[in-house]
């Protein structure tokens, strides 16, 4: 009877990070589809089911794929012919299982919305030996929105699963000193390689809609959390915290990014530069949204100089963060 038993691997660890998404082009179908399941999830709106549902089908996903798709134009990298986000999670993954992955230790990545899913590379790794499971959702800031919607695929992706895995999702890392210290440096960085001074730092974050917050999302007290870090490890310049990205006409998060671009050089202020600490790769957000309706905005309203640090990318100090992380939960022999 044993030698029918069919052959199953075993012993292995897989490593899973976790980023937002990214349609596959920049096409009008290929984002319409991903704006689809984004804009699908119960975490990410809280509205009525059912009226969301017409609004979504009947208006949303009919005028604004257009509009979504020249900004993912502009910042598309051709070369290589995929966004930001995918290339530099993809690096990030690649660089992470150079330094600790071997033949018992498999790191991978996986987009929330979009390709690779998170049930694929769940899947995969379970079918190539993995009886533990560890995901890093590259959030640094705790939202329900963004972590919180992450676990729960993972746990629709187990459910159907006779054989689980173990898991361990890794939390929230918004104050952990090797997070700050890589902000830090690419602060000091990007300063020493401007020729003027910033008379001020925006610490731009994603924002969310305040009722969440109100219903008791933690999201604003950990981004508020990043900033004082790095603010007491790089005191040269101020910081000030802002929230980017708001959608719809109810309030979200304030005070808002653009907003703040735009009446900064009224008081005087006509010198800043950017950092997005919420963002564990470059994207759309942070290219296009800041980087170029930011910068215009600015310069537009009265305002002299203005620059964006970039994330921590694939950076030396990220990719040390990673496997501080990481290591926490694996057992090394």
């Amino acid at each position: 009877m044993t030698d029918k038993h069919p052959k199953i691997l075993y012993g292995k660890t897989g490593v899973l990070l976790v980023n937002l998404g990214t349609p596959n082009s920049t096409g009008w179908l290929d984002i319409r589809k991903y704006l689809k399941e984004f804009l699908s999830d119960r975490r990410v709106i809280e509205v009525n089911p059912f009226l969301w549902k017409i609004i979504l089908n009947l208006f949303i996903l009919n005028f604004r794929p257009s509009k979504t798709a020249e900004a993912y134009k502009k910042i598309w990298m051709k070369k290589e012919n995929m966004s930001p986000l995918r290339y530099y999670t993809l690096k990030q993954s690649e660089k992470l299982n150079n330094k600790i992955g071997n033949k018992e230790i498999l790191i991978d990545y996986a987009m929330r919305y979009g390709q690779p899913s998170i049930k694929n590379q769940i899947n995969k790794l379970k079918a190539e030996g993995c009886e533990k499971l560890i995901i890093l959702p590259l959030y640094p800031q705790y939202a329900a929105a963004t972590t919180a919607t992450v676990c729960d695929e993972v746990y629709r992706t187990l459910i159907k699963m006779r054989w689980q895995p173990s898991l361990q999702i890794i939390p929230h890392y918004e104050s952990n000193p090797l997070y700050i210290k890589g902000l830090v440096n690419s602060l000091e960085k990007k300063v020493s390689e401007i020729k003027w001074k910033p008379d001020l730092i925006i610490a731009s974050y994603h924002g969310i809609p305040q009722i969440y917050f109100d219903k008791g999302d933690p999201y604003q007290c950990y981004c508020q959390k990043t900033t004082r870090l790095i603010s007491e490890k790089f005191n040269k310049i101020p910081i000030k915290t802002t929230f980017q990205s708001r959608f719809g006409p109810q309030k979200w998060l304030q005070p808002y990014t653009d907003k703040t671009f735009e009446s900064l050089p009224d008081e005087n202020i006509k010198n800043i530069l950017v950092i997005c600490p919420g963002f564990s790769s470059d994207c759309v957000e942070t290219l296009e949204e800041i980087n170029i309706q930011g910068r215009e905005a600015f310069i537009n309203s009265g305002g002299k100089n203005f620059d964006a640090v970039p994330c921590l990318n694939d950076s030396e100090d990220h990719i040390v963060l990673f496997e501080d992380l990481i290591k926490k939960y694996l057992v090394l022999k």
